[in-house]
């Protein structure tokens, strides 16, 4: 009897040790949540606020305001976006898109060079998995909201 439970033990253990990488999460890897695709056919998004819908703090530079207009030119390629202001584990953001349906969107640096990003890497003709892996990789980083009103 204590040799099958032994065995049992053991055994429990090395499945547990080799299976372990398999277990990771997505979030594991410290990409924040992001869709993969476009909505399904037939799904609606939640609106991008426009911005008379913006006041304060919200609209007190001109690149808030325009970074919703452009959010709201491309909501499926912001759908399939990560966010790394992390607003996915402190607000229950499921993507880009989840910022410019709120305020938080102007708030948040992160997400407005994010957008612009985005949106350039769109114009200039990248798929949304194209524009993903240049955010993942950091590639928003280099945009500079003092000039970002200007993209169009």
């Amino acid at each position: 009897m204590r040799t099958r439970i032994f065995a049992s033990m053991v055994l429990f253990f090395l499945v547990t040790m080799v299976s372990a990488p398999w277990l990771q999460s997505e979030d594991d890897d410290g990409v924040p949540h992001f869709n993969a695709s476009s909505p399904a056919a037939g799904d609606r998004l939640p609106p991008i606020l426009t911005k008379d819908q913006l006041w304060g703090a919200n609209a007190q530079f001109p690149y808030q305001t325009h970074a919703y207009e452009l959010a709201a030119k491309i909501p499926k390629v912001i759908f399939q976006q990560p966010c790394y202001c992390y607003c996915d584990r402190s607000m229950g953001h499921t993507s880009l898109h989840s910022c410019f349906s709120g305020t938080h969107g102007a708030e948040c640096g992160t997400c407005l060079r994010e957008l612009y990003y985005t949106y350039t890497m769109y114009k200039q003709g990248k798929t949304a998995k194209q524009i993903r892996a240049g955010i993942i990789k950091g590639d928003w980083k280099s945009i500079d909201l003092t000039t970002a009103a200007s993209i169009n």
